[in-house]
Order: structure tokens, then C-alpha cells, then sequence
């Protein structure tokens, strides 16, 4: 029986993916539910798994565009059952019947040694086997990406692997050339034998160009479908909204303070550690309440205000931004929240986030401070109206009653299209999360 593989649909408004990896190469065995490949979309990344047992046949090499369903190989279950057939149990004992055969044949098996000594010299052939080593922990390295570790003569074990479960791409590779390779030097690696055989039909990836001397290297690596969509809908936001950004900041004693304090018994009481992020989620939805046009959208001439409040938390990935939506937070208590960020988190890591989970949202947060910034401006996610930008918690000099204290604050950046929201709006509606934080009390504390 022969299984078709297939390109899976991951939501009405997707026509076309790019098969980015394959996990598997042609003829080799397959077991069901396991990685066959991952595909980009202009807004997921996702792994697709066999739904059969038996041995792979690849009809559409990496790197190509295909269409939502397009068949791009097949899985042949017949050829499993062979190897379970010689189970050579009913011979052994007739080899028990030869014995007194076996006692002469006793005195060969010392030259037998001898001929182990000419096989020394097969030692010479380890350089490509260290090269070729298909196995990093317990991943297999796709085809073409151990084709240009060959190629390049690079061990795997010093390349780290940003792939679904630590697998090794073919842009860790070309990252791992920029960052070893000399600019003057070009380094000409001996061709072995196992680099002479490549796959036929593997298309051209981006590869770094070897520079003459005297001349400087460049990489040119196309963009992938969802770079391609986070600038096309940035560069939109830019040209299709009146964005203007209005600042604050906020002392995070208090809330600091509140983790310290809670932190172990709401761990042992929900299984979860209590992040700050949940608390800027609560104070937004408080603030949105007061000032429903942050909570809105343009629709043409006519202003659409939602009565729900469905939370984007953007989240940075190998691949780019992408902002999952927690629906309906207002319901939601401080560990259901924590919970989700952890769930989407997991999901994005293991190339599992859904088209659905990047729908619907009505105001997004996004925290620069992880990754260091100190103040920035965020985009609009359209068609929101607002954005939040948090940013990293340094310890500054305050006025507080004529007296100069230490305390650890944090800048807020409040982004709006100033066609809905007034900049008084705005200000007030920033200035309410900020007492919100200051003063969590205000949003209960559910431990």
C-alpha cells in the first residue's frame, strides 16, 4: 500500500508553502508520527509527521514552493513487513548438528588474524566519516544539509542547531561559514568521495560566496515567506496609519516586590513560575475598558469597537516576530495567563503554532526588555489601534516627596493610530496602566 504525503492546510487564507527542510531522505524507513519535514507559510512554520510506517519516497526537493495539498512524496508500507520475515530462529538448530565439523575448522581461525593485519591500512578513509557523521545527539541531519557540511569539511558537533528539536538547517550551517570564515583566505577543501555524491534534483541553496583575493564576501539568502509577510505588513502599518508613540515610566517595586513574595507559593500552587507579563496583561485590560478606541479598529469610514478583549503577546523566533493571541483574558487569572505565554512559547519552539493562533487579537504588548532594549517605539499590529512596548527594568535616581531614591523602573511606549485615539486618550490610557503597576492591588491578585 502506497501513502500519499501531502502539504497540509493550515488555514483558508494560505495557498502555498515553502518546504523548507526535509527530516528524512529518499528510500529511508519511516515510522508513523514521526518529522517528515517542516514548511513556512507567509505566517507559520510548521512540522508535519508521517501518518504511515514504511519506507519514503520524495517527489519534491527542499526549497521548493508548493501548493496547499500538492503531493510531495509518498510512503510505501509494503516494504515494512520484510525485515520482520527473517527471523532465522527455526535454523539455528540445525547448526547444532555440525559440532564435530566445527572442532577442525578450530586450528583456521588463527590466520585468520593475519589477514586483519593488511586491513590496518583502511584507517585512511576516517576523514570523511567524521565529515559525513549523519548522527548530532540523536537527530538526522537532513540531506542537503549534510551535503554541504561534506562539502565544506565541517564537523557537526561544533554547529548549534536552532531546527525543531535542536536539528541542525542549512542556515545554521551558512552562519557557521560567516562566522569561521576568513576574509582573505579562501580555503580550498580537498573533494573526497563522499562529496562527489550528490543527490540528484536537489535545488540551489544559498550558499556563501568564496571571495577572491582582494576582494570582500558577500551571502545572499532569498527571505523567507514569513519575513516576507512581517515586512510587507509592517511597511503597511507605516504607510496606512497615523502612528504616533507617547512615553512613560513606571516603578516596578511593587510588582517585584509581589514576586518575591508570592513566587514559591504560587509556584507550588499552579506548577508555574509568576512572570511580570501577566501583570501588564491585567493592567491593559483595565486601562481598555476605560478607553475602548484602543480596543478598536477603522473599517474604511466606520469604527469597530470589540467587546472582548483578546490580548496579542509578541514573541521573537528564529524565523521572525510573531504575535499569538490570548483570547478572552479578562477571564483569565494570573497563572492562566502565565500558562498560555509558556504554551505558545513551547508551540512556536516546536514549530507547532497554528494560523488560529495568530488571529483575532485586539491589542498587542510587546516586551523589548528581554532582549535589553531601553526605550524603542513599537509598529502597530494591524488593524489594531494600540500596541504597549515594555522595555528592561533598570534601577534609576527618582524624586519621591523632594527625596531622591533608587528605585527599579521601566519605560513604556504606548503606539496608536492617531486617526481613532486623541493624544489625551492616549496619555490617560498609558498613565492608568502605569498606576495599575505601581499599584497592583488594583488588579487582584488570584494566589
Amino acid at each position: 500500500m502506497v501513502v500519499e504525503v501531502k502539504v497540509p492546510s493550515v488555514g483558508e487564507s494560505v495557498t502555498e508553502a515553502l518546504l523548507a527542510q526535509w527530516f528524512k531522505g529518499d528510500g529511508d524507513t519511516v515510522k508513523k508520527d514521526e518529522p517528515l519535514f517542516v514548511i513556512e507559510t507567509d505566517k507559520v512554520t510548521l512540522e508535519v509527521v508521517s501518518e504511515a510506517e514504511g519506507i519514503l519516497s520524495i517527489r519534491v526537493e527542499e526549497g521548493e514552493t508548493v501548493a496547499i495539498g500538492a503531493v510531495v512524496g509518498s510512503i510505501d508500507t509494503a516494504g515494512v513487513s520484510k525485515p520482520a520475515e527473517p527471523p532465522p530462529a527455526p535454523k539455528t538448530p540445525e547448526i547444532k548438528e555440525a559440532p564435530p565439523q566445527a572442532a577442525a575448522p578450530e586450528k583456521p581461525p588463527e590466520p585468520v588474524s593475519e589477514p586483519s593485519a593488511p586491513a590496518a591500512p583502511e584507517p585512511v578513509s576516517p576523514q570523511p566519516v567524521s565529515a559525513t557523521r549523519p548522527l548530532l545527539g540523536s537527530d538526522v541531519l537532513a540531506p542537503s544539509v549534510r551535503r554541504l557540511i561534506v562539502e565544506k569539511s565541517l564537523d557537526p558537533s561544533q554547529i548549534s542547531g536552532t531546527g525543531p528539536g535542536g536539528r541542525i538547517t542549512k542556515g545554521d550551517v551558512v552562519l557557521f561559514l560567516e562566522s569561521t570564515q576568513a576574509p582573505t583566505a579562501a580555503p580550498v577543501p580537498a573533494p573526497s568521495a563522499a562529496a562527489v555524491q550528490k543527490p540528484a534534483g536537489t535545488p540551489p541553496q544559498p550558499s556563501v560566496e568564496t571571495p577572491k583575493a582582494g576582494e570582500e564576501g558577500i551571502t545572499r539568502k532569498p527571505m523567507s515567506p514569513i519575513r516576507q509577510r512581517i515586512a510587507s505588513h509592517l511597511l503597511n502599518a507605516k504607510q496606512n496609519t497615523a502612528m504616533l508613540t507617547t512615553f512613560n515610566d513606571v516603578d516596578m517595586t511593587r510588582v517585584l516586590a509581589l514576586r518575591a513574595q508570592f513566587k514559591d507559593s504560587f509556584m507550588k500552587k499552579y506548577g508555574i513560575s509568576l512572570g511580570m507579563m501577566s501583570f501588564f496583561i491585567k493592567a491593559c485590560v483595565e486601562a481598555l475598558k476605560e478607553f475602548p478606541e484602543a480596543n478598536a479598529f477603522i473599517d474604511e469610514k466606520d469604527i469597530v469597537y470589540h467587546h472582548y478583549y483578546h490580548i496579542g503577546v509578541a514573541i521573537g523566533s528564529q524565523k521572525g516576530l510573531v504575535v499569538p493571541v490570548i483570547r478572552h483574558a479578562d477571564r483569565l487569572n494570573f497563572a492562566e495567563l502565565e500558562q498560555a505565554i509558556v504554551d505558545y512559547v513551547d508551540k512556536i519552539k516546536e514549530n507547532r503554532l497554528e494560523l488560529s493562533d495568530l488571529e483575532g487579537g485586539t491589542f498587542t504588548i510587546s516586551n523589548g526588555g528581554v532582549f535589553g532594549s531601553l526605550l524603542s517605539t513599537p509598529i502597530l499590529n494591524m488593524p489594531q489601534s494600540a500596541i504597549l512596548g515594555m522595555h528592561r527594568i533598570e534601577k534609576r535616581p527618582i524624586a519621591i516627596e523632594d527625596q531622591t531614591v533608587i528605585r527599579p523602573m521601566m519605560y513604556l511606549a504606548l503606539s496608536y493610530d492617531h486617526r481613532i485615539i486623541d493624544g489625551r486618550e492616549a496619555v490617560t490610557f498609558l498613565k492608568r496602566i502605569k498606576e495599575c503597576i505601581e499599584n497592583p492591588e488594583r488588579i487582584m491578585m488570584e494566589i
